[in-house]
């Protein structure tokens, strides 16, 4: 037996173990019911204790069976430049009490971009990394942090070609070192365009659609310049965490505070100018990783690489002939990069095969015992009958919760923890982002069957949902739920090999003529991906939802009645 960890210790904690071949990933916000991990009030909230356990005991092995142990690291490396650290010194510190070995060190941005390289079945592959920021390249004041990475990526190789770092400028009281995180840049000006208590990147990716990207894109492009070599330059302080300074457009501050008072069509301008402005850096960049390394496949992951618009505007313009964007590409999944290092380059264990889904997570468990709150009532022993009655219930336009096998590891819901309705009615997407809590604005996300996405959807989806793409116009009007305001959707395409999602979708497809569903997260504002059946019916409760399912048992709201042809013989409605 063959087994390598990793584990990810910043926020989106998450723990990775790979076993005979076999991925066990989950992420410690699923337990601690604390979104991304994040520090709160009461503590930080860093070891994967809870996701590192079940791991463990879902492979039935203890830590004394694992071979190698890896973490991205976020602190600066004793040996200057370097992206693998083992030195003692630095283990010690963050090494759990559980481990009996010392953890070794993978860079962050070396860990995010294995997360995808070594899962895209590709040879050669040029890689690409952008988020916030990474491990530190040194201890001078130009070398700074990963920003922006980029890699020349084979079986046997793993080189690091492209950095972009900080650059010295001058300032009205000296030397000022500007930051070029493109992270940083989009987060900063999302928290001007979003009001508080919102996903801010989210939100201003989908309000970008109602906005005009000509009013504002001059005074945010002077603030990015696009130098040479794939070199990206941000004006001071709008690539560094600086998100007090007001910034200054015909006259108008704006600011964090100010969000609320800007009308919406102005604050749709500003975000539609920056996703514009985003995106060039990045095709920029990835343009010159084109011609560097002469590969056909670009391997791109960050949280960046989160953008699902940036995505669809890479695939398209970027000049490679493929595009594979990481299954989890924001932190959680270097967890994912770190075990796969060690799985593949340090062990020489064979490459994994490309995941159809990543249903790498725990099972939801039973439902509980006794009578279900509201008036909600089980229906039982459907047996093969559950998926005709769950895709009828659906072509009627119920709202139905869906929760089936593994649960996804990631940040989006791909038919495991999930809310699915018909996309045929607008009104459904008003119904679910009123239920969310969350701004009509936002679109809603289609599935849909791999082999039918040709005939709806123009691009590549992938199984992920990391890429928009546009609807055929022809079809757009048979999904309007899942149809953004310009045309798009953030696709989902759901193979064979999907364990959770396809028959249903299969079967609603012959039902309807419709080879699609919308998919949303089961889960409330605010809070991470739902983990058990408990949680999940306390949800469908309390959100209101048609019907859920928990594996095979179909739970109903009261006012929801089947056809006794659907559930008789051997059904049995109990309230």
């Amino acid at each position: 037996m063959s087994a390598a960890l990793g584990l990810n210790f910043h926020h989106d904690t998450s723990a990775c173990l790979v076993v005979n071949g076999r991925i066990y990933a989950a992420e410690e916000e699923r337990w601690s019911g604390v979104k991304h991990n994040r520090t709160t009030r009461k503590g930080v909230l860093t070891a994967p204790t809870h996701a590192l356990d079940w791991c463990l005991r879902s492979a039935g092995i203890t830590i004394e069976d694992i071979d190698h142990v890896w973490t991205p690291s976020m602190r600066p490396s004793p040996r200057h430049g370097s992206w693998v650290s083992t030195e003692q010194g630095e283990l010690a510190a963050l090494r759990p009490g559980v481990l009996g070995q010392p953890l070794k060190l993978i860079s962050h941005h070396t860990a995010h971009v294995l997360s995808g390289y070594l899962l895209s079945g590709e040879e050669h592959a040029a890689g690409l990394v952008i988020d916030a920021g990474g491990s530190a390249l040194g201890t001078d004041i130009a070398s700074g942090r990963e920003r922006i990475t980029g890699y020349d990526l084979t079986p046997d190789s793993i080189d690091r070609i492209h950095q972009v770092t900080p650059a010295i400028a001058p300032g009205p009281s000296g030397p000022v070192r500007t930051h070029p995180s493109l992270g940083h840049f989009y987060r900063n000006l999302a928290l001007r365009v979003i009001p508080p208590g919102n996903e801010v990147e989210g939100s201003m990716m989908a309000l970008a659609a109602f906005g005009d990207p000509d009013r504002y894109y001059k005074e945010l492009r002077d603030l990015v310049r696009l130098g040479e070599h794939g070199h990206v330059h941000i004006a001071a302080p709008w690539g560094s965490y600086d998100a007090d300074t007001p910034l200054g457009i015909e006259g108008a501050l704006w600011t964090a505070q100010s969000a609320d008072s800007k009308p919406l069509d102005a604050r749709a301008d500003l975000a539609a100018a920056a996703q514009r402005v985003f995106a060039e850096a990045v095709v920029h960049v990835a343009r010159h990783l084109r011609h560097l390394t002469a590969a056909r496949t670009l391997v791109f992951s960050g949280g960046c690489a989160l953008n699902s618009h940036l995505n669809g505007t890479l695939a398209e313009q970027s000049g490679f002939e493929n595009l594979f964007v990481a299954p989890a590409p924001h932190d959680a999944g270097t967890a994912v990069g770190a075990a796969l290092y060690a799985w593949n380059y340090v062990l020489g264990q064979p490459l994994l095969p490309t995941p159809e889904d990543a249903d790498w997570g725990p099972l939801p468990g039973a439902l509980p015992d006794g009578a279900l709150a509201g008036g909600y009532r089980t229906v039982s022993d459907l047996g093969e009958r559950l998926i005709p009655t769950v895709a009828t219930l659906l072509a009627d336009h119920h709202v139905v919760g869906w929760v089936r096998g593994g649960m996804e590891f990631g940040p989006r819901s791909l038919g495991h923890r999930s809310i699915l309705a018909h996309p045929g009615e607008a009104a459904t997407k008003t119904r679910l982002n009123a239920l969310k809590q969350r701004a009509d604005y936002r679109p809603l996300a289609p599935l849909v069957l791999a082999e039918e996405a040709d005939a709806w959807f123009l691009g590549d989806g992938d199984p992920f949902m990391n890429r928009v793409v546009r609807a055929r116009h022809c079809k757009s009007d048979r999904m309007p739920a899942v149809v953004h305001h310009d045309g798009t959707a953030r696709l989902q395409t759901v193979s064979r090999g999907h364990s959770g999602v396809r028959p249903l979708l299969e079967e609603f497809h012959r039902l309807t003529g419709v080879p699609v569903l919308l998919n949303t997260s089961l889960n409330f504002k605010g809070t991470p991906i739902l983990r058990t059946a408990e949680q999940a019916v306390a949800a469908a409760v309390e959100l209101g939802l048609d019907a859920l399912v928990v594996d095979d048992t179909l739970v109903l709201a009261p006012h929801v009645r089947l056809d006794t042809a659907l559930t008789a013989p051997g059904g049995t409605d109990r309230a």
